[in-house]
């Protein structure tokens, strides 16, 4: 199972993140909501710090690929998480501008509707990645919000999809074991479920690699 830890906001969060077995950090760009925003200068910084095979992923609200491109060189992490949905053709431009950055496209699971964004992005991207945010709010929520959607919609995307797909929204060492089971994910995403105040806690860092490897939950 692969891990992304998020909101990382330190070089030494993102050792204790990867010193815990995650396989990827978050970094968070500038975003109209939610925590764990760093500047640019720090990202680029804690991308430098992380070893490979470690993936650093930026995540960027940027509304346009050329400005996600300014972004992503700004900071130089191989991955990049476009945290909202781009202008048609912007996937192609992003493609040419940078060789070799993985490109994961964020759905936010609403309703039946996502499904079909989430299926024709995934012609488009390396990776989903399906998280509890609300774009269409007056203010957006772009990730981060600690809450869970509805996991049966989101398994039937994983059914469905041509590339891995990632499960992020209120998951924590509780319940883990069900979301895992439930979703059947690639790989999971969490940020407030391993914190304390806002900081990454060893403890529930430890807890939830141990829940991840730990025996399957009853069927749901």
């Amino acid at each position: 199972m692969h891990v992304k830890i998020c909101c990382i906001s330190s070089v030494e969060e993102a050792r204790m993140a990867v010193g815990a077995g995650a396989s990827a950090v978050g970094l968070v760009g500038r975003m109209p909501s939610g925590p764990g925003i760093i500047g640019d200068e720090l990202i680029r910084t804690i991308a430098q710090g992380v070893p490979p095979p470690v993936a650093t992923f930026l995540l960027t609200s940027e509304p346009t690929a050329e400005a996600v491109i300014e972004h992503h060189r700004r900071v130089f992490t191989n991955t990049v998480q476009l945290v909202d949905a781009l202008p048609p053709g912007s996937y192609r431009t992003l493609r040419a501008a940078l060789p070799g950055i993985k490109l994961v496209q964020v759905i936010h699971v609403l309703d039946e509707v996502s499904i079909d964004e989430a299926l024709a992005s995934a012609d488009e991207v390396d990776a989903l990645l399906l998280d509890s945010g609300n774009p269409k709010l007056a203010v957006k929520e772009l990730g981060g919000t600690g809450r869970r959607h509805d996991w049966t919609l989101s398994r039937r995307i994983v059914e469905q999809s041509r590339v891995p797909v990632f499960l992020a929204g209120g998951l924590n060492p509780e319940n883990v074991r069900q979301a895992i089971d439930t979703v059947q994910p690639f790989g999971l995403d969490i940020c407030s479920g391993v914190r304390t105040g806002g900081k990454l806690d060893l403890k529930k860092l430890e807890h939830f690699f141990q829940r991840i490897h730990g025996p399957a939950s009853a069927p749901v």
